[in-house]
């Protein structure tokens, strides 16, 4: 029985140490460097330009297809529904007789 115990002991010890540290390797630290000037605040124009406008129309038109790909994913839930239903009913129907 110690034997037993003695050899299962150096199995796991063994396998612990067989193991390779899975250590994490230090990050470099980036420090900002120690002048007095900041970065310039990039200055946005009031008015939306040519590419403002057509990316505004680009997303309308993505928000009209998936509000239209919602209603169809509606329609085919309420079928699933209905076909649920219909099979419960079935199911019950055919339990009786």
């Amino acid at each position: 029985m110690r034997v037993c115990f003695s050899y299962g002991l150096f199995a796991v010890a063994f396998a612990v140490a067989a193991q390779p540290a899975h250590a994490q390797s230090p990050l470099p630290v980036i420090v900002p460097a120690a002048t007095s000037q900041s970065a310039p605040i990039p200055q946005t124009a009031g008015d939306p330009t040519s590419s403002d406008n057509a990316t505004i129309q680009a997303l309308e038109q993505i928000k009209a297809a998936n509000e239209e790909m919602l209603r169809q994913q509606e329609a085919v839930l309420a079928t699933l529904d209905e076909l649920q239903k219909a099979a419960d009913q079935i199911r019950i129907l055919s339990k009786r007789g």
